[in-house]
């Protein structure tokens, strides 16, 4: 069977930290795979924030999140401080790609990720380009 193997690029676009809470444990008692993918959509939020976006306003356009992959690789707890470093990939005329590789305190690499992100009209309901000062917020990777 295939795995799913995600290569982090360089980029690093930020750093955010987020903790593990009681409402991220599963029955496993451990941080549930939903509640990992939610934690990644907090540090995207975080990260857009940082550079004064959002999610639903990027020069007006929004964000619509057209595929994820997720490589689990250690388990993480309850009172975890987990670091979400996320870089840039692929880019294109109307989508990108965000890497994310997180850590807990110790760290000890917990998951990677990767979600393909869309700009998106939200009136005209039609696909749109990347707006020309978030593809300067891109590039500008570190």
């Amino acid at each position: 069977m295939a795995r799913v193997r995600i290569d982090i690029p360089t980029g690093l676009l930020t750093a955010v930290q987020i903790p593990v809470r009681i409402s991220d444990i599963n029955y496993g008692n451990h941080l549930g795979n939903d509640s990992l993918i939610s934690i990644l959509h907090e540090a995207r939020v975080q990260w857009l924030a940082q550079v004064g976006y959002s999610e639903l306003n990027i020069e007006g356009i929004g964000l619509i999140m057209s595929d994820l992959a997720v490589e689990y690789k250690n388990e993480s707890f309850y009172g975890d401080q987990l670091t979400i470093k996320i870089s840039v990939g692929e880019m294109s005329s109307v989508s990108f790609e965000l890497y994310y590789q997180v850590f807990n305190q110790q760290q000890l690499e917990i998951a990677r990720a990767k979600t393909g992100m869309v700009c998106y009209n939200y009136e005209s309901k039609k696909i749109a380009s990347i707006p020309e000062k978030f593809v300067d917020v891109l590039k500008g990777a570190i």
